[in-house]
């Protein structure tokens, strides 16, 4: 391979050239997107030196194991900030963030500008705000909520596995959310350490069989139909950002 082909850095002369843009890394045998990042200067090549747990470091390192190297694309470059925030969750939602290692979707990914069905927007841009008065817990569920999910499945992504300390908060329901509205609502009746409830599920490269002592779910019922009447497709953007990193947020507690 080419010196030009294997560089693990910009010249000063290309870094002032290139300004902000979105990268990709590539599987270099099957050439399938596994990561989508943003960035300037030597931004892209950081992943490379990454010996995190995270499940795309995990991911570099087994193609490295392969006796390859990741092949990292710049998708388009010449950004300002703004637009290499909108370039790269327009990416992962073409994508898909289930075909990725990202363990987010992107500045403004998930929100209520990104991918979704006509019904979804419909949805969205007409939920009426929400003023929360009862002590609960949002729960954004952005990964593994789908449209037609069973409320049994959406109990099950919504009360595991969390990395929070139950004896600091005290909330009454679990709201689960998706795209900034309140798609189901739970009473908790008790928190568990993870894995101990629920014996069958992925959540964020997380399973049973590497138990995370740090880690918590819930299990409860359906709540009362006045608490569900008074939640449920409303739109909690005032308290949860759509795309915000962190998935949990305590309200009233």
């Amino acid at each position: 391979m080419s010196d030009w082909q294997n560089i693990e850095r910009f010249t000063p002369k290309v870094i002032e050239r290139l300004g902000h843009y979105v990268y990709l890394y590539l599987d270099p045998q099957t050439g399938e997107p596994f990561y989508v990042g943003k960035g300037k200067g030597n931004r892209c090549f950081a992943h490379l030196k990454d010996k995190s747990k995270t499940r795309k470091a995990k991911r570099i390192t087994e193609i490295k194991k392969r006796g390859l190297q990741p092949r990292i694309e710049i998708l388009k470059h010449g950004l300002t900030a703004d637009e290499a925030f909108l370039v790269e969750s327009t990416a992962i939602d073409l994508i898909g963030v289930q075909h990725l290692t990202n363990e987010v979707t992107g500045h403004g990914g998930a929100g209520d500008r990104s991918k979704a069905g006509v019904a979804e927007v419909q949805a969205e841009l007409s939920a009426t705000p929400v003023v929360i008065s009862d002590p609960v817990i949002l729960i954004t569920i952005n990964k593994l909520y789908r449209p037609g999910l069973s409320l049994p499945d959406i109990y099950d992504a919504t009360r595991s596995a969390w990395k929070i300390n139950p004896a600091r908060h005290n909330p009454e329901y679990a709201l689960s959310i998706y795209r900034g509205i309140v798609r189901a609502a739970f009473t908790i009746k008790a928190w568990h350490e993870a894995g101990t409830t629920l014996k069958t599920y992925e959540h964020d490269g997380y399973r049973p069989e590497g138990l995370r002592l740090d880690r918590w779910e819930f299990v409860g019922t359906q709540a009362p139909k006045k608490v569900w009447q008074r939640y449920v497709g409303k739109s909690v953007r005032d308290y949860a950002k759509p795309g915000a990193q962190n998935p949990i947020l305590f309200v009233n507690c």
